[in-house]
């Protein structure tokens, strides 16, 4: 009798969802693993991976568990294991390491998400099979998926302007960076074949620097 083991990256979501439900319940736990500007500063540096296992309440995880869900057999499928779990944990820090940049005068900053990490996901399939198309309920007809990752990064821009949760939103576009240069690197043809996808993707991060430069 053959036996059907669960993806690698399905095990990773789980562990994500598992280490958020706990958050929800431990306040004093969910405080200690957060990214917290003063404390990184103070040498705490492990809240830089701890903080992407954590979400501010199920709609949070649930976002980022369904764009995670949607993009990253593309990615664990064409990249491999090996690829794919180095992109996931690079996207998360450069987009850790972006919101410090971000926030660096901002003592008692926090945030918590794997946005960074499934923004470099995101970005990564988008380049990878840009033909990808989405079936998300209750809507009747297919989604292009480089009009997901658009509009999932443009919320992310509204999210930065508004600045009233403690949802990560300059790690979105920290990890769409570091999904997009990896990928570059792993797979330098695709921007060659795609420039005018590579293009629209663009939009959405130099609309980021616009939001940061008004907001500084």
């Amino acid at each position: 009798m053959s036996t059907h083991l669960i993806p690698p990256y399905i095990l990773l979501l789980i562990v994500i969802a598992l280490i958020s439900l706990k958050g929800f319940n431990d306040r004093d736990w969910f405080d200690r693993y957060t990214f917290q500007i003063n404390a990184i500063k103070n040498g705490q540096w492990y809240r830089m991976i701890s903080s992407g296992f954590l979400h501010v309440g199920f709609w949070h995880l649930l976002v980022n568990g369904i764009s995670y869900y949607f993009f990253a057999p593309t990615v664990y499928g064409l990249l491999g294991s090996t690829s794919f779990f180095i992109l996931f944990i690079a996207a998360l820090l450069a987009g850790n390491l972006f919101t410090l940049w971000v926030h660096k005068n901002e003592s008692f900053y926090s945030a918590v998400g794997a946005s960074g990490a499934v923004s470099g996901i995101v970005y990564s399939s988008i380049l990878l099979y840009p033909g990808m198309q989405l079936m998300i309920m209750p809507i009747p007809l297919p989604i292009p998926a480089p009009l997901f990752g658009f509009g999932f990064l443009m919320y992310s821009v509204y999210g930065m302007y508004k600045n009233t949760d403690r949802i990560g939103h300059a790690a979105h576009f920290g990890g769409a960076i570091g999904g997009f240069i990896l990928t570059a690197l792993l797979k330098p043809a695709l921007f060659l074949n795609n420039s005018t996808l590579t293009l629209v993707l663009v939009i959405p991060l130099l609309l980021f620097f616009w939001v940061l430069k008004r907001r500084n």
